[in-house]
């Protein structure tokens, strides 16, 4: 085998209550082919990412790492319709296809959850990892070097329509924003909530739903980071979709409904604000990467 071409999904990470921990795969894609070449190129991707440091070659070069090889110099296609600096998983994607690249081509037969702690310390936490190489619902958590990993049951009828605008915010903006420690009522409210998240996903409850996705870690302080928050979640509310949050760190924001007409009247809604709102109505990918 010389080459390989993998898919990957997008994800939304932190679900309100599951900071740094839950995070579910939507139907959106990277597909990346991995070529072994005599130099290391790109297509489909700007310049200044046609280096070693681009997120899809870190991935691979660390499996190789991990195997006690030197990766083979490769030519990477790519091929995105996850965007980037969205909150959308789009870093995590990258990883994971350049990883699962790496053990087709080398023939190591390591398991998703090898790869998964493999690449999580690039990363620097695992809750889009999880779900970009295992889909569905994941939630998880990093210990001594390993990932723990546990999915959950999304119901059938669920949506994710996801609300994107124009502008980008890097993961380190929103961290920054968040505060050294909080109120120990504060942590309660959200660990309530947490042990809730999974059966309200599992059952697609909307109104369970609704009080999992509020939380006090990090929306309350990251939502002044996103002109016109108030504004979309106000438009979802009044179609009556009150599970709404900020989807990873943002600035894309995410419904969770079953009423199908949602996104089609978000867009409608939305249309008149400013930062053009881009819409996208996703379900659940159950797969994660997978080898195409």
């Amino acid at each position: 085998m010389n080459s390989v071409t993998v898919r990957v999904p997008a994800t939304t990470a932190n679900l309100a209550c599951g900071f740094d921990t839950v995070g579910c795969a939507l139907s959106l894609y990277n597909t990346l082919s991995f070529t072994l070449s005599d130099r290391l190129s790109f297509t489909g991707c700007d310049e200044e990412f046609q280096t070693p440091d681009n997120l899809a070659f870190r991935g691979f070069d660390a499996v190789y790492a991990h195997l006690g090889r030197p990766a083979p110099a490769v030519r990477i296609d790519i091929s995105s319709d996850i965007p980037v600096c969205r909150g959308l998983g789009s870093s995590a994607a990258m990883l994971a296809a350049g990883a699962a690249a790496a053990n087709a081509l080398s023939g190591a037969g390591l398991s998703k959850a090898d790869l998964l702690s493999i690449v999580t310390p690039i990363e620097g936490h695992p809750d889009n990892l999880a779900p970009a190489f295992f889909g569905g619902l994941v939630a998880s958590s990093l210990c001594d070097g390993r990932v723990w990993s546990a999915s959950y049951p999304v119901h059938a009828s669920l949506r994710f329509v996801v609300l994107s605008p124009d502008y980008t915010l890097s993961t380190h903006a929103a961290r920054a924003a968040l505060p050294a420690s909080v109120p120990f009522a504060d942590a309660v409210y959200d660990l309530s909530r947490l042990a809730l998240l999974p059966r309200a996903f599992e059952s697609g409850d909307e109104e369970m739903l609704a009080l999992c996705l509020s939380d006090r870690l990090h929306q309350p302080y990251r939502r002044s980071l996103i002109p016109g928050f108030d504004e979309v979640r106000s438009l979802a509310s009044a179609l009556g979709c009150g599970a709404f949050c900020i989807s990873g760190a943002g600035p894309s924001l995410l419904c969770v409904s079953r009423d199908p007409e949602l996104a089609h009247d978000l867009s409608s809604a939305v249309s008149a604000l400013p930062n053009s709102w881009h819409v996208r109505d996703l379900r659940v990918d159950p797969g994660g990467a997978m080898l195409l």
